[in-house]
């Protein structure tokens, strides 16, 4: 059980990180409380989730709900679901439009005593390459790998691809995704959030 206390402190010393010098200026972003059953660790918010200070405030954020099939109000109910990326502020847009990747001193400064918390978990989901090869026992050799035998690491996470444009033509490649993977997710989540 965890001291509401504990918690909101904890969150406080988050949200006032200011270890990284960022482009935008730090603004760690999350969404979570110890009750939450469902965890999303993703790699990190993007622009448009800085500006609106909200985790997944973008397409790449409809296409998750879309996928897991959560409207935005669950979705962003912090109460249920955990949203705590790999790293909680935007880390920048390099030439070819990408976002750099967070630095690693993120998750290994914030993740640890965050999760400590979310005891009430049941299932975490690995979105993107950089967590899944943070999180998964056996990451297998590509994200690809990884998404195709999610089965194996069930119960307790699944690995899903970064829900960014990029992943409409590996989704039109890999047809079971759509078709098999995420009914059966779906379902998973909906009988953890009853």
């Amino acid at each position: 059980m965890t001291d509401t206390n504990d918690w909101a402190r904890l969150l406080r010393r988050v949200r006032a990180c200011a270890a990284c010098e960022l482009p935008l200026g730090p603004r760690p972003i999350l969404s979570a409380t110890p009750t939450a059953r469902l965890l999303i660790t993703s790699q990190a918010p993007g622009r448009r989730a800085h500006e609106a200070g909200r985790t997944f405030a973008d397409a790449s954020g409809d296409r998750l709900r879309a996928w897991l099939g959560l409207p935005p109000e669950l979705f962003y109910d912090s109460t249920r679901i955990a949203i705590i990326p790999m790293g909680l502020c935007y880390p920048g847009t390099q030439e070819d439009g990408g976002d750099f990747l967070p630095e690693a001193r993120c998750s290994q400064t914030w993740h640890a005593p965050l999760f400590a918390h979310l005891t009430q978990v049941r299932l975490t989901l690995l979105v993107g390459r950089l967590a899944q090869l943070r999180y998964l026992p056996d990451p297998r050799g590509s994200m690809s790998e990884a998404v195709a035998h999610w089965r194996d690491y069930l119960p307790t996470h699944v690995p899903l691809p970064h829900p960014s444009w990029r992943t409409l033509g590996w989704a039109r490649r890999n047809p079971w995704f759509e078709a098999e993977m995420l009914p059966e997710l779906r379902a998973r989540i909906a009988d953890i959030l009853k």
